[in-house]
């Protein structure tokens, strides 16, 4: 992760993005966003995303945080909510007209006093939302494939979603452009993927992706990501092994 960048976007499984400010910087933000719907617009083109101000020390005024909102709708993306923080926050979504979202919140802000779980923000083009029940549940531990893995037999086909909820998930056919699977786990892919692949979903970053013919739209582990064009061409086609290693993805062909 480039830790220079003011807003830090990650991916996970409840269908929209986040967007949490870490340097309340607008025009650096629109900036950046900007680029992200410029390099990848299938994907982040009029995404719908949730504005997250809990990483700053302090709220921004209501003009600061409309200039922000409108940049971002400028920029090509879709600003719907803010994060839930304080009652501050409840009274800045007032100003701005936009609402809470408390549960999207809960998956990965600490109750105080508690270590924080690592669950994703999440982001989905095509695909309106998960699965409520992913949405809504707690934050897992890493020990997430507490039931047999979902298998699915065939194949995924464009605009549908597949989510495994505390298991690994093993597609023996393809994922088709368009398609997105999902899985607290790791997931198996023994076709060729040409949608979206998000493991690790709850926030397992010892999850893996494993494909047999590697040509995705998008890929992400515990929320860390990469579009198409940011692999390598010498990896398109190939067999890859994905993960994270010290939060940066990592993508390896395998023999």
């Amino acid at each position: 992760m480039d830790y220079e960048q003011a807003g830090e976007l990650k991916i996970g499984q409840v269908g929209i993005a986040n967007l949490r400010i870490r340097t309340l910087d607008v025009d650096q933000l629109i900036r950046e966003m900007r680029e992200r719907v410029e390099r990848a617009p299938k994907l982040f083109g009029r995404a719908a995303v949730i504005v997250d101000f809990g990483g700053l020390t302090r709220l921004p005024d209501e003009a600061t945080a409309r200039a922000l909102i409108d940049g971002l709708r400028g920029a090509g993306v879709l600003p719907v909510a803010l994060a839930y923080g304080t009652r501050e926050t409840e009274t800045l979504s007032e100003q701005l007209g936009l609402p809470l979202l408390a549960k999207f919140r809960a998956q990965y802000e600490p109750v105080a006093g508690a270590p924080a779980p690592a669950a994703p923000a999440a982001r989905s083009a095509a695909v309106e939302a998960a699965p409520a029940r992913a949405a809504a549940a707690p934050a897992a531990s890493k020990a997430v494939d507490t039931k047999p893995g979902l298998v699915q037999k065939t194949p995924v086909r464009s605009g549908q979603q597949l989510y495994a909820e505390n298991r690994d998930l093993t597609v023996l056919s393809t994922v088709g452009a368009g398609a997105e699977v999902i899985s607290d786990g790791s997931i198996h892919i023994y076709g060729a993927l040409r949608g979206r692949a998000l493991a690790g979903a709850r926030g397992n970053a010892d999850a893996r992706i494993f494909c047999r013919e590697f040509h995705a739209e998008l890929v992400a582990v515990a929320g860390h990501y990469k579009v198409m064009e940011e692999v390598p061409k010498e990896l398109r086609g190939k067999a890859v092994q994905i993960w994270l290693d010290q939060d940066q993805l990592k993508i390896v062909a395998q023999e």
